[in-house]
Formats: C-alpha cells, sequence, structure tokens
C-alpha cells in the first residue's frame, strides 16, 4: 500500500503565501500536526517498510516516521515569480489559475501541472512494484499531481480540491497495478 501524505503546516501556510520550493520548517502548529499523523498511522497498525521524502525540510520532518529517502520528483510545484505570493491579495494571473486549474495554464514562469502530473507519475511507476507499506511525504500541489495520475478519469477534480496539511490518502499497489486513492485521514 502506498500512502501520501502532505507535509504539516508552516508559517508560510499560516499566513497564506506561496511557499513553492522555499525551504521552510514546519511550525509548532504542523509539528503537532505531523505527531497526530504518526499516531492516527500508528494507531491503525500501519507500519512503513520504505518512506521517500521531498527534500524540502517541512516534508523531511513530517517524514520522519522513519529515515526517508530523498527524491526531487515529490517537491512541491515550481512557482518561479510567483513564490512568496500572498494569497490574501494575489495578482490577477495567480486568480485566474487558481480559479480553474484545468482549464487555465499556470501562468509564464511556474511550472505547468502537466509536469508537475508527469513527474509524480513517472515516481510512482518506480516504485509501483515494491513491497510492504510505503509513505510519501510530499507537498498540496506535488500529492494532487500523484492523485491526477493515479485517477485518470478524474479530469482535474483533485486540482481544486483542498488538501489540508498532514492530510493522507491511500492507493493499493498490489498485484502490479494501481488502486484508486482513498483519502485516510484530513
Amino acid at each position: 500500500m502506498i500512502y501520501l501524505i502532505r507535509h504539516g503546516e508552516t508559517e508560510r501556510n499560516k499566513a497564506q503565501l506561496l511557499q513553492g520550493r522555499s525551504d521552510v520548517p514546519l511550525n509548532e502548529t504542523g509539528v503537532q500536526q505531523a505527531r497526530e499523523a504518526a499516531r492516527f498511522l500508528a494507531d491503525r497498525g500501519i507500519v512503513f517498510d520504505r518512506v521517500f521524502s521531498s527534500p524540502l525540510i517541512r516534508a523531511i520532518d513530517t517524514a520522519k516516521l522513519v529515515a526517508p529517502v530523498l527524491d526531487d520528483r515529490l517537491l512541491e510545484m515550481d512557482y518561479g515569480p510567483y513564490e512568496g505570493t500572498d494569497l490574501r491579495n494575489p495578482p490577477p494571473e495567480i486568480v485566474t489559475f487558481f480559479r480553474d486549474f484545468v482549464r487555465n495554464p499556470a501562468p509564464a514562469g511556474m511550472e505547468p501541472l502537466s509536469a508537475v502530473t508527469a513527474r509524480m507519475g513517472a515516481f510512482l511507476e518506480e516504485i509501483r512494484d515494491l513491497p510492504g507499506n510505503i509513505l510519501l511525504s510530499t507537498h498540496a500541489i506535488a500529492m494532487k499531481g500523484g492523485l491526477e495520475y493515479l485517477t485518470p478519469d478524474s479530469h482535474g477534480r483533485y486540482w481544486s480540491r483542498f488538501v489540508g496539511n498532514c492530510a493522507i490518502y491511500a492507493v493499493d499497489n498490489a498485484g502490479g497495478g494501481f488502486g484508486l486513492p482513498v483519502e485516510v485521514k484530513n
């Protein structure tokens, strides 16, 4: 079984700023959320045989349930010149993009959603046949890209879905394929 978890809260999350690939640590709430997620999984008897993480500190600290293997494909979307944008007062092109991810392309300088989906898909394909429970510690948009990849007929529905800090999805990878992702904690 593969589990995808979004990192815990950071001060930039709290301030509603796009943090993208900025290496921002968890705040106290984020540390508590990661601990609660670890307890949630432990209470269900879920033990991980492998843990992979984005190389950003907020994802690493969330993944410290066990020692993670870092992989750049689990990085957050590259927001380019929009990194640090205040989401309480975003520029019009960001409003347009976030209003309808499916029909509106990413503004110039941002990583396209198709690229996020492709790199997450490539990573998932690479680990598909690994046995045991696998945890992927990642970020909201990267996680949505993975969920889009795992649900080919979703037609973009994950792009507009809210994924909270330390939300967890599970997908069955038994038998050489993928089942549909299931939200187990939000």
